[in-house]
């Protein structure tokens, strides 16, 4: 999983966590909601430049993408409404911390308890 962290609606953030993200491979499609970020050229243009299809959930439409919006649950109630990130710095931090334990160690449900990590792993 590829992420960035940023305070504005800026297409240069998604565009470094979309360059992390290809560096463990390349999806068949790509999902996204309809934000400003992922609409621009600079966005789609890379998606569409390694040949990935593009899926835009329907406008106001959160639970198009209910894995992402479980992870965004996960996210909220697993770290951030538990800690009083007081900086970008220590958030920054926290959210590292967080992701690799969500992708190497949390067992998920949809994935028969298995961390992503290890299904990535399995798979390959």
């Amino acid at each position: 999983m590829g992420w960035a962290l940023s305070n504005t609606l800026a297409t240069d953030f998604c565009l470094e966590a979309l360059a992390v993200a290809f560096k463990y491979g390349r999806p068949d499609i790509f999902n996204t909601d309809q934000g400003c970020q992922f609409t621009s050229e600079e966005f789609t243009g890379m998606l569409l430049a390694r040949q990935i299809r593009i899926s835009m959930d329907g406008r106001g439409r959160a639970l198009d993408n209910v894995f992402i919006e479980r992870l965004w649950r996960s996210l909220k109630y697993e770290n951030i409404y538990l800690n009083d990130y007081r900086t970008t710095l220590e958030l920054r931090q926290g959210l590292e911390r967080y992701f690799e334990f969500y992708n190497n160690v949390r067992p998920h449900q949809s994935l028969d308890y298995l961390s992503p990590v290890q299904v990535y792993e399995k798979d390959r």
